[in-house]
């Protein structure tokens, strides 16, 4: 072959591997509103930048007339390239050949751009839209599901990992995402499950079709799975975007800093009103969170799962932070198990990455009940408490009204390695409630009185006035200081600067034993 039949034959051979599955399956995924495993990597990579790695790659089977079937890339397309200016390794399942099935080849690429991705330090983005393990191979591709596994634990909290269903994703395959940081789910058109609705249907006998057992709102609200629910597959993508926008490329790197318009002494009068006059009456914590960050915005996490906390991602003075907050209006804030389990795990990603948390608390305690404590709110309880606990990077706390009980503990306060602790006037800071306590301490003397009603009112007032407010703990320096509402912002811009260089280190260990 000489010189220019082997730039040909090169030639033939690269646009053989752009075309996947052929035609007639690339239109049938088009049909399925669907985009190809190449069309997903073009929209989310910057213009040209994609450098694909492994192009040639053919799987090893002779069994099931499989040796006939070689089809280049062999059903995944991996590689990296930049995400508005910043490097990734991405790979793109395709469904259009052997159905997005993983084989030992398939996993071995897989594997190569973890393996690159942990030396250089950049996040890997996952595209998932597979049948499975390509059954043909056996156990061969079982260990190669088992190859990507151990490489996500390794890779986790080192680089970010993010994985985007766009298809089928069942089975053993589920694993791998559900051990990455973040999941996103493609509306009516993917789907997450162990096992199927027939299988769920011959062992239970319950009738479940995908879109309710696996799909992408069944994970987004009932079983905390999914942490963003989008529209379409375009707007998944720009999701990716987004969130990586807010998270560095690896543990060693700072948070990110963008340039800021927003005045950091820019004052919000509506804080000062937010707090309802009566301390039963909820509010929304969103308000305050948007009066309060740049440009008014919170990219929020988990949007749909356990309403009752909030969770996500924002910027200050340019810096992004991690936002934990309780939500009045759902369920007045309380802390339950999957709230709990929400907010702890979103805890270590910040800590992880270097990203500073700022925590918002208006928490009544723990949900009380049956089915909170058989269901082991003790130790989901315990989850949050260990992941405030461990954390290291710098964290602010602002007590805007309720912290009863030991969820004041909980929610970062300075007992629990919190770096700055601010309250507003209108905090409450109690074993619990005014009335409650009124109801244990003055017992006697209300069972004996004739008007108890009146009685109780005189003495809740007398607990309110001396300890359901924020200055006994100010008193005690467990609340750096009381500010008005409005200053909320220029104050933790100001805190913000004071911790920039914070050093605090845990003891030397293998890792602890966080009560899963």
């Amino acid at each position: 072959m000489n010189r220019k039949e082997q730039f040909a034959h090169l030639e033939k051979l690269e646009q053989e591997s752009l075309q996947g599955g052929g035609e007639k399956r690339i239109k049938a995924q088009h049909d399925k509103g669907k985009l190809t495993a190449r069309e997903r990597i073009n929209l989310l990579l910057d213009e040209g930048s994609f450098v694909e790695i492994d192009r040639f790659v053919t799987h090893r089977s002779h069994e099931f007339g499989l040796d006939k079937q070689r089809i280049l890339g062999d059903g995944v397309i991996t590689g990296y390239g930049f995400i508005d200016g910043r490097k990734v390794f991405v790979f793109s399942q395709d469904f259009t050949v052997f159905g997005g099935s993983l084989s030992e080849s398939f996993a071995e690429k897989i594997c190569k751009i973890m393996d690159m991705a942990m030396k250089v330090g950049v996040p890997v983005i996952g595209l998932n839209d597979s049948g499975g393990a390509r059954i043909q191979e056996g156990v061969i591709s079982l260990g190669g599901y088992a190859d990507i596994f151990l490489r996500n634990t390794l890779a986790s909290g080192v680089i970010p990992q993010i994985s985007c269903i766009m298809g089928p994703c069942a089975g053993g395959a589920v694993y791998s995402p559900a051990i990455t940081d973040f999941i996103l789910m493609v509306d009516k058109t993917s789907y997450m499950f162990v096992t199927g609705p027939n299988v769920v249907k011959t062992v239970t006998h319950e009738n479940v079709d995908s879109e309710a057992l696996g799909g992408a709102k069944s994970h987004a609200s009932k079983s905390g799975v999914a942490h963003f629910v989008c529209k379409n597959e375009l707007d998944g993508i720009q999701k990716i975007k987004k969130l990586l926008g807010y998270i560095p490329s690896n543990n060693l790197d700072d948070p990110l800093r963008i340039k800021n318009e927003d005045p950091p002494e820019r004052a919000e009068e509506k804080l000062d009103d937010v707090i309802p006059e009566d301390s039963s009456q909820p509010y929304d914590m969103k308000e305050i969170i948007h009066l309060i960050m740049d440009e008014e915005e919170f990219f929020e996490v988990q949007e749909s799962f356990a309403g009752n906390i909030l969770i996500g991602f924002a910027r200050l003075n340019g810096l992004s932070v991690g936002i934990i907050a309780n939500q009045p209006s759902v369920l007045a804030g309380v802390l339950d198990i999957n709230a709990s389990i929400k907010a702890a795990r979103f805890i270590r990603f910040c800590d992880a990455f270097n990203i500073p948390l700022i925590t918002f608390v208006d928490v009544p305690g723990f949900l009380p009940g049956t089915e909170q404590e058989w269901g082991g709110i003790i130790k989901h309880g315990a989850k949050l408490l260990y992941a405030y606990c461990e954390a290291t990077v710098p964290k602010i706390t602002i007590i805007t009204r309720k912290a009863y009980g030991g969820a004041y503990d909980v929610m970062s306060s300075k007992h629990i390695r919190g770096d700055i602790n601010l309250a507003w006037p209108t905090a409450e800071i109690a074993v619990m409630g005014p009335k409650g306590a009124a109801e244990i301490i003055f017992r006697k003397e209300l069972s004996k009185s004739k008007n108890p009603e009146s009685m109780l009112a005189e003495k809740e007032k007398l607990y309110r006035e001396k300890f359901a407010n924020p200055y006994l703990a100010a008193e005690r320096g467990y609340i750096d200081e009381v500010i008005r509402p409005k200053e909320t912002r220029l104050r933790l811009i100001q805190s913000m600067q004071i911790l920039e260089n914070k050093v605090d280190e845990n003891p030397r260990k293998k890792h602890g034993n966080i009560p899963l």
